[in-house]
């Protein structure tokens, strides 16, 4: 057994602050999908609480860009690589077919690499893509009563509400995959206690290198 540092304090502190708001906002804006919720008056109670989370969400967006450009953080585990093209396909069958037949993980976390394939795609989306839009979206929002005469006269207000509903769902079944998904370590709360206290524990096993997929599956691709 062997220990692996994986998550930085700056990013655990992160991901609890951002975890904690994406729940309030979830829980909060589901709230205004139901009829008869005054969403939209301000000293609703649910929209304060919404309000605050949103802007909460916003700074731990900026932090974590800001602190990933500044450590490298982005273009180290973030960026997808050609082997990480080659690798899609295995870690795919993996989640989809292996995992449920003992199969191994053809892919080990490292300091140097701790996200694979998937995760890329999926983190790279959710933070480079759907997080802006969340953030953006949510401000013009925020802002709705002081530049109501601009939203109607572009248009913009339905198209404005109908990307944020859409980036709530979203974020509604990220969390949810990526909750089951963090139960896939060794044991269910592997990669949940490496969140808390920055290490994850990983068996030696042969044959296997960190970081990467199992050699025997990349000479399989050559």
């Amino acid at each position: 057994m062997k220990r692996i540092y994986l998550h930085p304090l700056p990013l655990r502190i992160w991901h609890g602050v951002n975890a904690l708001a994406v729940i309030l906002l979830l829980v909060t804006g589901l709230q205004f999908r139901i009829p008869g919720v005054a969403a939209l008056e301000p000293h609703n109670s649910i929209f304060s609480v919404h309000k605050w989370a949103g802007l909460a969400m916003t700074a731990s967006w900026f932090f974590w860009f800001a602190y990933g450009l500044a450590s490298g953080h982005l273009s180290q585990h973030y960026t997808i690589r050609r082997k990480d093209l080659g690798g899609i396909f295995g870690q795919m069958k993996f989640y989809l077919v292996s995992i449920f037949k003992g199969g191994k993980n053809p892919f080990r976390p490292s300091p140097e690499e701790k996200f694979n394939p998937l995760q890329k795609l999926a983190y790279g989306s959710v933070m480079g893509i759907l997080a802006p839009m969340m953030v953006l979206t949510g401000l013009l929002f925020v802002n709705a009563f002081f530049i109501r005469d601009q939203l109607l006269s572009w248009n913009a207000v339905k198209v404005i509400d109908a990307l944020h509903v859409m980036g709530l769902y979203l974020f509604a079944l990220f969390l949810v995959i990526h909750v089951y998904m963090a139960t896939l370590g060794p044991t269910a709360f592997t990669h949940v206690k490496a969140m808390i206290v920055g290490y994850e524990e990983e068996p030696d096993e042969p044959g296997v290198v960190d970081g990467s997929l199992i050699p025997e599956m990349t000479e399989k691709r050559k």
